[in-house]
């Protein structure tokens, strides 16, 4: 049984917070608590889910307060297939559906005209709206099972370290949303890569597990990069300070350490440091296997109280890009 901790009022509306925060692998409890208008934390192959019913503003605005999230910034709809989608949208170009063709269930969110289905606290009022299929088996049956996309942001606290696991999203939202459905660590790590289309083009607003290298050779060109706020947050990631631990967090220079400072290493391999306070993301510098361990290693190193945390820049390659742009914005609260 879940009992109200209090009534807490959010942009005008009063919502309830809860005491208790159970974690399990009961999809037909996540999916009730959907249905009565409630917050999940879902898993996906990207990173933790805060879901609720797409439809339904009240429900949606739970995820805003839980997260302490401003409603300026859009959120990203979740479907079980390609074809759930068009319903929502007014037009899937060809260009993006043959990407989704190829790369979907999967890490790759698409910015669509919206239909009228959409309601615009989703979208922070603008014509567009970000979606995607996520690529977990528990969430894909889940999306299967009810008659709604969900909307879902990371699951954790707005601005800080994204969760890679049920552990981490508790550490974060306790007490603020009633279940977590456990699906074990993500297996890509890094939140999906979000892509438009402009003047024919694919443009690439948010990058992520979907390495722009994939992309160009799919499409034949390079895709322009516009992952800054200019004119308005567009889509999710795109703020400037974002991603960022409790500790500060620098990358690493050739500064002076203490023994009170830890630093996060890309590879083992050709590394001589025997220091505890080092954490490795690879044994021999796989970015694949540095990025699904990226957000575990923030969360831990964050929560060993060290005085600084110094991690070690990526090479500006597949999924390397993706790491140092997190990191760019996670850095960037503490520079």
């Amino acid at each position: 049984m879940y009992f109200q901790q209090g009534i807490h009022k959010f942009s005008g509306r009063n919502y309830l917070c809860f005491v208790k925060t159970d974690i399990g692998q009961d999809i037909a409890c996540a999916i009730s608590f959907l249905k009565q208008g409630e917050t999940v934390a879902i898993p996906t192959e990207t990173v933790y889910g805060l879901a609720a019913d797409a439809m339904n503003e009240d429900a949606v605005m739970k995820i805003f307060e839980a997260k302490g999230r401003p409603t300026s910034n859009p959120l990203i709809l979740h479907f079980p297939s390609i074809e759930a989608i068009h319903p929502y949208v007014t037009e899937f170009p060809d260009t993006l559906l043959q990407l989704a063709t190829q790369f979907c269930p999967g890490p790759l969110t698409f910015i669509l005209p919206k239909s009228s289905l959409v309601p615009s606290l989703i979208t922070a009022g603008q014509e567009t709206v970000a979606v995607r299929v996520p690529e977990h088996p528990m969430t894909l049956e889940l999306l299967r099972s009810i008659d709604f996309p969900i909307a879902a942001p990371s699951a954790n606290r707005y601005g800080g370290i994204s969760p890679t696991t049920a552990q981490h999203v508790s550490s974060q939202l306790n007490e603020r949303i009633p279940y977590i459905l456990d699906g074990g660590a993500c297996q890509t790590g890094l939140e999906s890569t979000i892509i438009g289309l402009a003047e024919g083009k694919v443009i690439v607003y948010r990058l992520g597990g979907i390495p722009l290298e994939e992309l160009s050779n799919s499409l034949g060109y390079i895709p322009e990069v516009k992952n800054d706020v200019h004119e308005g947050v567009r889509t999710s990631g795109m703020v400037k300070y974002h991603y960022a631990t409790e500790t500060p967090l620098h990358f690493l220079r050739k500064q002076e350490y203490k023994d009170s400072d830890g630093t996060i290493l890309f590879s083992k391999k050709g590394t001589h440091t025997t220091s505890i306070n080092a954490y490795f993301l690879s044994e021999d510098g796989d970015l694949n296997e540095a990025a699904k361990n990226l957000y575990a290693a923030l969360h831990e190193m964050d929560q060993r109280h060290f005085t600084r945390i110094f991690i070690e820049e990526f090479p500006n390659i597949g999924l390397g890009k993706t790491m140092n742009d997190r990191l760019k914005r996670a850095t960037a609260k503490f520079d």
